[in-house]
């Protein structure tokens, strides 16, 4: 039997209630498909940690979580503390120290689910470079207070940095419909951008089946509302993926659906998975959070240790429930609370099992 040892980082507001959720998941998942346990080991670094300690994770924190396979994250960021703060006090850190330089978010409307286009196909995903471009933390501010006030954030682009996130995402293209979009800005962004689309087109060089297209964000944000599906794979930066990711997470019906992955591909280190939807303070501790991302992200992170069929099993679980439209949260059109669909993908995965799954 393989066991794994998962960090977990509840976080701040509804971080701590849906993770619950995808425990219980993978608490299933080990008790009725076997070959797999877990050795979960639950950190309280957030927001109100930062408040006790004035840090968001203590000196050690990266050296703690070295030991580990995987991180499952819920999110950080509550009322009282500047989102830099929560950021780049345990966020950027983690996926900077552990070079998770793959951000992956799949983007697809779950059976039962009605998103607010009326195209329903939509099933892609989106590649985003995670460790430099223009969250690299480069530039400072002099003269402030004053009316010579100036701030400078530097983007920060390698080769090595942009070449393996692009071949990444061909990678993927390869095994889905084989079709890759690069988003750029190479317009008006002369140097980075510029750049950015060489590598592009000399990679393509090494993948003939791949169709490729490059494409302006702007332009490629409102494609991804026209014309999702013509959509398989996208590779952006840093920047311009955690925009048009959210608005693939806003296009599956809610932002409480959306799963996100920080990859470190050689498993030297270990992956952190996070859903997208953020602490959500408005509606903390009312029990009506949507466990789909964290539960959906689970299933990423089985993917990435190896465990496909275990994962496969959850998403198959999650999208029956969808489909029958019980067991919905407010977010989604239901009245269903936070535990009730964990409770109902998990019955729907002892179901599937003795079914023979």
């Amino acid at each position: 039997m393989k066991k794994y040892k998962i960090a977990v980082i509840p976080g701040d507001g509804v971080g701590v209630e849906v993770i619950n959720e995808g425990l219980k998941v993978l608490n299933t998942i080990r008790d009725v498909h076997g070959g797999i346990d877990f050795e979960f080991k639950t950190f309280p670094w957030s927001c109100e940690y930062y408040l006790k300690t004035g840090k968001m994770m203590p000196e050690d924190g990266i050296k703690i979580l070295r030991d580990f396979e995987a991180i499952y994250l819920g999110a950080v960021g509550f009322p009282g503390v500047p989102d830099h703060v929560s950021l780049w006090g345990l966020l950027l850190p983690i996926r900077k120290e552990f070079n998770q330089y793959i951000n992956l978010r799949p983007v697809k409307l779950l059976k039962g689910i009605k998103g607010p286009l009326r195209n329903e196909k939509i099933d892609f995903i989106v590649v985003r470079e995670n460790v430099e471009g223009e969250y690299s933390g480069t530039g400072g501010r002099i003269n402030q207070g004053t009316e010579d006030e100036v701030a400078i954030q530097t983007s920060i682009f390698t080769k090595k940095g942009t070449e393996r996130v692009m071949k990444y995402a061909f990678e993927i293209a390869l095994k889905r419909n084989k079709n890759l979009i690069s988003a750029t800005k190479s317009n008006a962004l002369n140097y980075s951008m510029v750049f950015w689309d060489e590598v592009f087109n000399k990679l393509k060089n090494n993948y003939p089946e791949v169709e490729t297209r490059i494409m302006h964000v702007d332009a490629l944000s409102g494609y991804f509302l026209l014309h999702p599906e013509n959509i398989d794979v996208v590779v952006a930066s840093n920047l311009f993926g955690d925009i048009l990711t959210d608005l693939g997470s806003a296009m599956q019906g809610s932002i409480g659906i959306a799963p996100g992955a920080n990859i470190n591909p050689e498993k030297k280190y270990p992956s952190m998975f996070e859903p997208v939807h953020g602490s959500a303070p408005d509606v903390a501790g009312k029990g009506i959070a949507n466990p789909i991302g964290a539960i959906w992200t689970a299933s990423m992170m089985l993917e990435h240790l190896g465990e496909s069929d275990s994962a496969k099993l959850i998403m198959e679980a999650m999208e029956k429930v969808t489909e029958e439209g019980k067991y919905l949260t407010k977010d989604i059109g239901g009245n269903a609370k936070t535990n009730e669909v964990g409770d109902a993908i998990n019955e729907k995965i002892k179901e599937l099992v003795k079914k023979g799954w």
